[in-house]
């Protein structure tokens, strides 16, 4: 049976009380951790060595669907009627909207160390302490908008940018294209900022806090944010249903090329699965998003 992602401002209190639990349960049986853990693992960047299956290539939509999947899985074990909801953070954009309230995730960290302090997830609670992560603080830590250097979250008209390009990846498949649907949308770049970080990552950079870097996993916002680029994935294919909304590349790079063996061709397995980009291509035997 097809289930719904919905729009998190429009659950009920009822399912936000059902996706806080969910999410709490299974951290306390450790399965939460082992994602933190798997996302570590697999944040591989463009100037180091072997695959880059989750990050900086073409296979970022379809990993992290695919991470996605097994989240959702973990907590419909807990409760099935619970789904990710997504975070259109170009509309719900400020520091208090939601998801941002006490009942779900709780909202900004506090000036002098970014430690959440309300809602479910804060460290006072008692439910959430940080056990993997790249730095040693077992607190969550949040600072949004970055309020000593103060950035905006991506608009609608930059992400209809990256909607608007016809062709899921370009060579050289890594955070340096300038063309390509992936990392328009992935968000890398160069320069300040706006230019640096765009969608995707410039949402990752206004968060602050644990969504910087590898371990950001350990905030919950981390799926409703990844829900809303998977949600991208799905507009951009219908978009494009005329041409051939493919994923890239379809077959390894040359034998000359820096980025053969670095990457996930289409019907390569993506570690730790073994799933293809093929295979996450089409979803809508699984869910759907209202």
């Amino acid at each position: 049976m097809v289930y719904v992602r919905k729009d998190v401002s429009t659950l009920t209190r009822d399912e936000r009380r059902r996706l806080v639990n969910a999410l709490l349960q299974i951290k306390w049986r450790g399965e939460y951790d082992e994602f933190v853990r798997v996302h570590i693992a697999y944040y591989q960047a463009d100037g180091e060595t072997g695959l880059r299956p989750a990050h900086m290539g073409p296979s970022f939509l379809p990993w992290h669907r695919r991470f996605l999947l097994d989240l959702e899985r973990a907590l419909q074990r807990v409760d099935p009627s619970v789904t990710v909801p997504y975070w259109d953070w170009t509309r719900d954009r400020s520091t208090t909207s939601v998801p941002w309230s006490d009942d779900l995730l709780g909202g900004n960290g506090r000036s002098w160390d970014h430690q959440v302090v309300s809602g479910p997830f804060a460290y006072a609670q008692g439910y959430w302490r940080i056990r993997e992560g790249i730095i040693d603080v077992e607190f969550l830590t949040r600072d949004l908008g970055r309020a000593d250097d103060p950035i905006e979250l991506p608009t609608e008209e930059e992400l209809q940018e990256a909607l608007a390009d016809p062709v899921y990846d370009t060579s050289p498949w890594d955070s340096t294209c300038d063309e390509g649907f992936r990392n328009k949308l992935e968000g890398w770049g160069t320069g300040q900022d706006g230019v640096a970080w765009r969608n995707h990552n410039r949402v990752h950079r206004w968060v602050g806090g644990a969504m910087l870097g590898g371990a950001s996993v350990n905030d919950p916002v981390f799926w409703l944010h990844h829900a809303f680029v998977d949600l991208q994935w799905t507009r951009w294919q219908r978009l494009h249903r005329n041409g051939a909304p493919r994923y890239l590349p379809a077959q390894q790079p040359g034998p000359r090329s820096g980025q053969r063996g670095r990457i996930v061709a289409r019907h390569e397995p993506m570690p730790p699965w073994g799933v293809t980009p093929d295979e996450m291509e089409d979803v809508s035997r699984i869910y759907r998003y209202a």
